[in-house]
C-alpha cells in the first residue's frame, strides 16, 4: 500500500498538493483550455508535464533501459548522449 499526503486522485491513492501563483489571465487560460478539453485542471497540467518529459527517476530509468536496449548503448554511452541531448534541447 502507498501512503501519500495530500488529494485523492482518481484512481483512489492519495497524492501530495502543490499550490502555484499564476497571473490571473493565464489561470483563466488555464480554466478555458481545461474546460473546452473536458478535463480537470490538474489532469492538464499532468498530461503537460509528461509531455514535456517530466517523469519519475521510475519511469525515467524504465524509458532509459527500454531506450539503451533498442540503441544498442553501454550505459556510459547512453549518459553520454542523454547529456549531450539534453544541454541542446536547454541551450539557450
Amino acid at each position: 500500500m502507498r501512503w501519500c499526503i495530500g488529494a485523492l486522485s482518481p484512481s483512489g491513492c492519495v497524492m501530495p498538493r502543490l499550490t502555484i501563483t499564476l497571473t490571473d489571465a493565464r489561470h483563466r487560460a488555464l480554466k478555458e483550455a481545461a474546460a473546452r478539453r473536458r478535463k480537470s485542471i490538474a489532469a492538464l497540467i499532468e498530461e503537460s508535464l509528461e509531455q514535456s518529459g517530466i517523469r519519475d527517476m521510475e519511469s525515467a530509468a524504465t524509458l532509459v533501459a527500454r531506450a539503451r536496449a533498442a540503441a544498442d548503448l553501454s550505459a556510459e554511452e547512453a549518459v553520454q548522449l542523454a547529456e549531450r541531448e539534453t544541454r541542446a534541447v536547454r541551450a539557450p
